[in-house]
């Protein structure tokens, strides 16, 4: 850059800009400083910009011709000026946004500077200039910013106080220069939620993985919602030796929740009717239910619960049953079903998901206050959410259970089905009793009774006293399944009943006459 012109009166500054095609500005500052006096200036290198962001300037090639110092830190460059007459020449980056070019050309001086003129050149003739002098704030016009006759931009001002600002802005033909304007969040806590690049990029990925979460969510559901759809596979099995063996194991307590998704009564019914046929509990008078054998290790906890649930005594008769309106102990089975892996561990996900979104919370304010990208904590916590939709919209079955639901369809298939003349008469009656739990829980009772019960020399019934058929050890399964369904019918009628006494106002008895 050339020579700028020398200052003719003390405490003054010439000042010549220039921008480079590249986008640079080139800055020569010609300042006077009295005998014995010394100045000082500090020009804030991160400004504030609209919609809470800061527009940072770089400033660099600093050199200092005359005497004093002159130095640039990470948000300010400082000049401090001796007596004569020093020359600054530095580049400024940062200076043109879109085809507008802004600098301040003096500002933040310690001292009054008496005249202050400074000279604009650009590759192309500016379409139009403006000039602020005054206090920071203040939208005061310079003493002159024109056009000259020769495509040069002049201004000039007169008494500039001690700390305030002159602003030049040029605006040059679109095209002139690159765009090189550099805007960053605010330091506040707004500016910390400011969508940049890095944070849009942050979005982007996170909604693919929303996205992908959302399609294996769906995908699980239908693979769950498709059981019935799918061939039924596998059966009971029946050993040469007449022992029945359920497919994995699987209990006929555990066939409601498996392919339905929640137990109900005729799940409860078949786990008691399954215990009286594996001896553990005697049936007498058609209506009673005694104690056989103690609870052993070949029971589940959730037999066992069953168990003790049903017969806290020695004996029980239906009737009491249906007033103590027995339930079935549903987090024993959870509990089976899930360390069988055949369902997913209840809660799980859901309290995953609730811890993360309290860190999240915590990163979202721990950013806002500190380095800023706050936005990265509100992914944080959108994500602990979305653990917490899926974790209900998740099936709780997971794939093995779903296998096993399938071959369940394929027992119920077989128990619908029945050909009990291809077994022999020994075996004829152990198939007949232990498949008769898992006929109740799969809603084929009917057919499995009639099989058995049209053959010449229906089997019988060792788990009930007397000289008992097939069709009346149906009746009894039905007759049980009956029992706890009324007495869950209860416990639902107390329960709305007891919901409205108390919920009825206060000197009033339910049925009372109004009069």
């Amino acid at each position: 850059m050339d020579q700028p012109p020398l200052p003719t009166v003390a405490q003054s500054a010439e000042i010549q800009l220039k921008v480079q095609r590249d986008g640079s500005l080139s800055v020569a500052e010609a300042i006077s400083v009295p005998q014995g006096e010394t100045m000082d200036r500090r020009v804030a290198l991160r400004v504030p910009a609209p919609h809470h962001r800061d527009r940072v300037y770089g400033v660099r090639d600093v050199v200092l011709e005359g005497a004093g110092t002159a130095n640039v830190d990470q948000d300010a460059f400082t000049v401090h000026l001796t007596a004569g007459t020093s020359i600054v020449r530095y580049t400024v980056d940062g200076a043109v946004a879109g085809s507008r070019v802004t600098w301040e050309l003096a500002g933040g001086w310690s001292t009054e500077l008496k005249f202050v003129r400074a000279s604009f050149a650009a590759p192309k003739i500016p379409t139009a200039v403006d000039c602020l002098a005054g206090p920071p704030d203040s939208d005061f016009s310079c003493g002159a910013a024109q056009i000259d006759h020769a495509g040069l931009t002049r201004f000039s001002q007169q008494d500039l106080a001690a700390g305030q600002r002159m602003t030049a802005t040029v605006e040059l033909p679109a095209g002139t220069v690159p765009d090189n304007e550099v805007l960053v969040p605010a330091k506040t806590v707004a500016g910390a939620f400011v969508l940049t690049a890095p944070v849009g990029w942050a979005w982007a990925a996170f909604g693919a993985l929303l996205l992908l979460t959302a399609v294996l969510v769906g995908l699980a559901r239908r693979r769950s919602f498709h059981v019935k759809a799918r061939a039924p596979g596998g059966s009971f099995h029946v050993k040469a030796t007449g022992e029945f063996a359920s497919p994995e194991g699987v209990l006929p307590g555990h066939a409601g929740v498996l392919l339905y998704g929640r137990a109900g009564p005729a799940d409860l019914a078949a786990t008691v009717l399954d215990l009286a046929v594996r001896n553990y509990l005697w049936v007498s008078d058609g209506s009673r239910l005694t104690r056989r054998n103690p609870p052993d290790e070949h029971l589940t906890a959730f037999e066992r619960a069953v168990f003790e649930t049903v017969l806290p005594g020695e004996s029980v008769t239906l009737a009491e049953l249906r007033q103590r309106h027995v339930e079935v102990p549903r987090a024993a089975l959870a509990a089976d079903l899930t360390g069988r892996g055949w369902l997913r561990r209840p809660g799980r996900l859901r309290r995953a998901g609730f811890r993360v979104v309290g860190y999240g919370v915590f990163l979202t304010v721990l950013l806002a206050l500190t380095v800023g990208y706050a936005q990265l904590g509100v992914m944080v916590v959108l994500a602990g959410i979305a653990a917490v939709v899926a974790s209900a919209a998740l099936p709780a079955r997971r794939r093995a259970g779903a296998d096993v639901a399938r071959r369940l369809r394929g027992v119920a298939e077989k128990l619908a089905s029945a050909k009990p003349k291809e077994l022999t008469k020994p075996q004829r009656e152990l198939v007949f009793s232990r498949g008769l739990p898992y006929a109740l829980a799969l809603g084929e009772l009917a057919p499995w009774v009639a099989a058995f019960d049209g053959l010449k020399n229906p089997p019988p019934v060792y788990w009930h006293d007397g000289d008992v058929t097939p069709d009346q050890a149906g009746s009894f399964a039905t007759a049980l399944a009956g029992t706890f369904a009324a007495a869950r019918r209860g416990r639902l009628l107390d329960a709305v009943e007891q919901h409205a006494r108390s919920h009825s106002p206060v000197g009033t008895h339910a049925g009372a006459d109004p009069s």
